[in-house]
């Protein structure tokens, strides 16, 4: 039998995942200049204040928004110690998985590209945390020939992050695009053009 404290608890976690969940809709049809935290109460059925109890800002609402994103991401992808062609073509999962999360993260990140803008400094050092991860692997690769040793680590991987946001972005455009082949299809070139060079 439960506690009422623990049932108090188990409601408002419910009601917080709930404002969590509208947001991320919200963001991603109206952007953060056009969405306002009286909306988001709204919609969630929740007064301003009651979502004020659980977000003191709208700063600290779209900072737990992108929590999420990077939750999800620690739980089904691996790009440090996974295969990286793997992971590459199970990129497409994560549309089918959350496709709000997508939509809100490459809304965010084009509306805080400027350097005041609230989420600039944490999107910036997201950017450079992927960047480094995905170099360590090609260079943990290489390391292991694995992969060939003259390929530079660092603009491989800014490569592989421009297809997987610009996909993101094509397919917030038009959902109808072909998702898996491409990932499939840019999994399989990427492999060939780090694999090792044969000396024959």
């Amino acid at each position: 039998m439960s506690r009422p404290y623990e049932t108090l608890l188990a409601k408002g976690e419910d009601r917080r995942q709930r404002i969590l969940a509208v947001a991320e809709r919200l963001l991603a049809r109206n952007g953060w200049r056009g969405t306002s935290l009286a909306q988001i109460a709204k919609e969630a059925g929740v007064t301003p204040a009651g979502l004020l109890h659980h977000f003191e800002s709208k700063e600290q609402l779209l900072n737990a928004v992108l929590d999420a994103r990077d939750e999800d991401d620690a739980v089904h992808a691996d790009y440090q110690s996974g295969d990286l062609i793997t992971e590459i073509s199970r990129v497409p999962q994560r549309f089918d998985r959350a496709p709000e999360l997508v939509g809100t993260f490459t809304v965010l990140l084009v509306e805080n590209i400027a350097p005041d803008a609230p989420l600039h400094d944490r999107l910036h050092k997201r950017y450079r945390a992927a960047i480094d991860i995905l170099t360590g692997n090609i260079e943990s690769g290489q390391r292991h020939g694995k992969y060939r040793p003259d390929c530079d680590a660092a603009t491989k991987a800014v490569e592989i992050l421009a297809f997987i946001n610009g996909m993101e972005t094509l397919w917030l455009l038009d959902p109808s695009i072909p998702l898996t082949e491409a990932f499939r299809g840019y999994a399989e070139s990427l492999a060939a053009d780090l694999a090792p060079r044969s000396s024959t």
